[in-house]
């Protein structure tokens, strides 16, 4: 039998009692996720058919892993079972077995024997005060660490807030002066995945992607895939045409609150974050904080810890022409023109998740006649 390492996804999948069907879903599912049209779904299949395992190291720094729980986590089985299996995840601090010396020498055979190919996930900021001392791993600092593994990496992934903006720990007065990657790493390609914590389905995406087309996704101006964090939460929630229509919850619990009433006025910074929380949502697309009725808190921008209360909510953004603050918003919203701008913006994005459920459904998968492939 071919060695372990040399197996490809889909040969994995097989040898874990997957069916060709549960593959070509699975398949179907990342495309719509990672923003392929139908068409490119094929060139997903096809990688994961015959591309073998990509060798990835994984960082942790100064961070409290919750992104890792988020992607190992995730609802999707095949995400957990099949992503993080057979990716060769060669070198975790979290969730490998080795440890001491065994773990260091497995990081530096991985880095010599796919030099320029492998992929370096990076969980965590780094602490370059004192010399760095507050982070410290196998006997180097974080920031010494993190030089060394990305100097042969293909691309580099800064996985959730700490990494991508240096989240609680960079917050006033920053005493480790925590910093983020791109602050530290420059001339490799390198993906910003923000979040505290990122979503689990949004992170195997990102790696479905670079394996299927062998680069990184379109990014944003701050180096965000646009397929995850190209819309704000405002405009994607389900809450919005409250929004429109002045229609506010003044304090948690109030009969508006109670109502389902849009929570900017309690401090929902969703007007100003860019993630994909109201599309993909959390827990198998069950739920997500503002469904929940709390908020968003922003945890996808940068420095959102330093952005005042967070029960506070901010004093104007961009909008609509006539939208000056909460309090004022909705007041001339009865021009037919405004409103209707409103509804097509909710309606074209319901009608889009719709859409990627409906081509998962039936275009990926096979004829009942071929179910026992």
């Amino acid at each position: 039998m071919a060695d372990h390492k040399q197996l490809t996804l889909w040969e994995e999948m097989q040898n874990k009692g997957y069916s060709r069907r549960d593959f070509l879903k699975f398949c179907a599912w990342m495309g719509a996720f990672i923003g392929v049209e139908s068409t490119g779904v094929a060139s997903v299949v096809r990688a994961m058919e015959t591309k073998k395992r990509p060798a990835v190291i994984w960082l942790h720094l100064q961070e409290c892993t919750c992104c890792s729980e988020s992607f190992i986590r995730s609802s999707h089985p095949i995400v957990a079972d099949i992503i993080l299996d057979n990716i060769s995840l060669d070198y975790t601090e979290t969730l490998q077995a080795a440890a001491g010396h065994q773990a260091e020498a497995a990081m530096k055979k991985s880095m010599k024997d796919n030099w320029g190919e492998y992929i370096l996930l990076v969980e965590g900021s780094v602490p370059t005060g004192d010399d760095g001392v507050y982070c410290c791993i196998g006997g180097q600092t974080a920031e010494a660490r993190l030089k060394e593994a990305a100097e042969g990496a293909k691309a580099v992934i800064a996985w959730g807030n700490c990494a991508s903006n240096g989240c609680v720990q960079a917050a006033n007065p920053n005493p480790t002066t925590a910093t983020p990657i791109h602050k530290i790493i420059s001339g490799k390609p390198l993906i910003k995945v923000p979040g505290c914590p990122p979503i689990g389905e949004v992170m195997a995406g990102i790696i479905v992607h670079i394996l299927a087309f062998g680069t990184i996704p379109q990014l944003d101006g701050q180096g965000r895939p646009m397929a995850f964090y190209g819309r704000r939460v405002h405009d994607t929630c389900y809450r919005r045409p409250n929004y429109d229509a002045g229609l506010f919850v003044e304090e948690f619990d109030d009969e508006n609150a109670k109502k389902g009433y849009c929570l900017y006025k309690v401090g929902c910074r969703g007007p100003v974050t860019y993630n994909a929380c109201a599309v993909t949502k959390w827990n198998g697309g069950t739920s997500f904080p503002i469904q929940a009725g709390h908020g968003c808190l922003g945890c996808s921008e940068a420095n959102f810890w330093d952005h005042g209360p967070f029960y506070q909510h901010l004093a104007s953004f961009p909008g609509f022409g006539i939208e000056t603050t909460a309090d004022t918003i909705g007041l001339g919203l009865g021009v037919g023109a405004a409103v209707g701008i409103a509804a097509h913006a909710v309606i074209t994005n319901i009608r889009k998740k719709d859409e990627i459920n409906e081509h998962i459904e039936t275009s990926a998968v096979p004829d009942r006649d071929q179910e026992g492939d």
